[in-house]
């Protein structure tokens, strides 16, 4: 019944693309924390670091306390980006783990997408709901790149255009510089440079 209802969602995504006439290949999505304005920070800060494109990353303060998941409204950063339909893509995160301090190991963030679904075509990951993506990072401190986990880890859009991506701090202190949305080149392995290229 599952892999029937998943077919029948797959077809659903299918036809809503081809619909729309022939597309191009979706093309890779990168986001660098430092185009970002400051009005798309929401008790997050940009933080200088040469070694981040543009010379920052954006991050948030590390009180040592406890931040709970979505739908709570707790520190976020929020952007839009351009994705195609019946497309399957992977969300990287370059994160910046930081210091632990308290109950806070500042390496968490909680990411979420409007007109998000799955490959059955319900509603995933979308902002205000308790349906995200989780990017848990190593515990050392430093830049790595994280996937964004969950049962369903790949992520499709109803229809396409413009769409609202939402990171949310899972852990004060955490940080980051770079947003990966990847159909093809990393849609199976993180990438390997410290700074993905914009096609």
């Amino acid at each position: 019944m599952t892999k029937a209802l998943a077919a029948i969602g797959l077809s659903v995504l299918a036809l809503s693309a081809f619909m729309q006439g022939p597309q191009s290949p979706a093309p890779e999505v990168v986001v660098y924390a430092s185009d970002l304005p400051g009005s798309a920070l929401s008790e997050f800060d940009f933080w200088n670091d040469p070694a981040s494109p543009g010379g920052k990353l954006a991050g948030t303060p590390n009180g040592g306390g406890h931040l709970d998941p979505p739908p709570e409204n707790d520190p976020h950063v929020t952007f839009k980006v351009k994705v195609q339909s019946g497309v399957a893509y992977r969300c990287w995160i370059h994160m910046k783990v930081g210091p632990p301090k308290g109950q806070s190991q500042a390496n968490m963030l909680w990411v979420q997408f409007s007109d998000a679904v799955d490959k059955a075509n319900r509603d995933v990951f979308r902002p205000r709901t308790g349906s995200y993506l989780t990017a848990r990072g190593p515990t050392r401190q430093g830049w790595s790149w994280v996937g964004c986990a969950a049962a369903e880890p790949l992520i499709y859009f109803r229809t396409g255009g413009e769409v609202t991506v939402r990171l949310q701090a899972g852990m004060e202190g955490v940080g980051f510089d770079q947003v990966v949305l990847s159909p093809a080149r990393y849609l199976n392995q993180a990438p390997a440079e410290a700074v993905v290229r914009r096609p």
